[in-house]
């Protein structure tokens, strides 16, 4: 008989569960089926290792999340739009997939050097390039600053979006478009309040 495909999904969001929770050297078979509530053999009738499971697991993730982000990079928005559409998307995606991210974020330097996850490699220079390329033609419009360090606003820009994998967790206080709209306002707005202009003197 073969599993339903609901049987194989839970099984992958309770084994990226376990890989978020201990990292991926620690976690093996036994302990992804002990979550799962199963014997370890059991679990090798949907996959045959732990490399297939948090590659799926990532692969999942990472197609997802390139759907969604080419979306908002065909509506031909303008850079602002454009910035503000990849963040919301991201929280998102952290709401849908907060375990895949966390490993992505743990495990994805080291991985990449495996033949089986050269697509982490891959993948994090194409999402290197669409931010960056948003902040250029930002700069070019006009829109943000003309003294912007591209780079280093990039980099800002992506640990800060994807370290929330660390603390958000899904049916909080706050939806994930409620965060990117706070977020998006520190980003471009500051939070320091802007001084008034001095009152005129009254003329003598």
């Amino acid at each position: 008989m073969t599993p339903s495909p609901e049987r194989r999904r839970q099984l992958l969001d309770t084994a990226a569960e376990v890989f978020a929770a201990q990292g991926y050297n620690a976690t093996t078979v036994r302990k992804i089926a002990d979550a799962s509530g199963m014997l370890a053999g059991s679990l090798y009738y949907h996959f045959d290792s732990k490399e297939s499971i948090l590659e799926e697991i990532l692969h999942g993730f990472l197609d997802e999340l390139w759907a969604r982000y080419d979306a908002v990079l065909d509506a031909g928005h303008g850079p602002r739009e454009t910035l503000g559409a990849l963040v919301t998307e991201s929280f998102r995606e952290i709401d849908r997939h907060r375990a895949a991210v966390a490993i992505y974020q743990r495990e994805a330097r080291h991985l990449a050097a495996q033949d089986r996850f050269a697509f982490l490699a891959a993948s994090q220079r194409t999402f290197e390039k669409t931010w960056l390329s948003t902040l250029e033609r930002g700069v070019a419009a006009g829109v943000f600053r003309a003294d912007l360090d591209i780079r280093l606003t990039y980099r800002f820009v992506r640990d800060t979006v994807w370290v929330a994998a660390s603390w958000y967790r899904p049916g909080g206080r706050h939806t994930p478009e409620e965060i990117a709209r706070q977020y998006l306002s520190t980003v471009l707005d500051g939070i320091a309040v802007r001084p008034s202009s001095p009152a005129s003197s009254p003329t003598s």
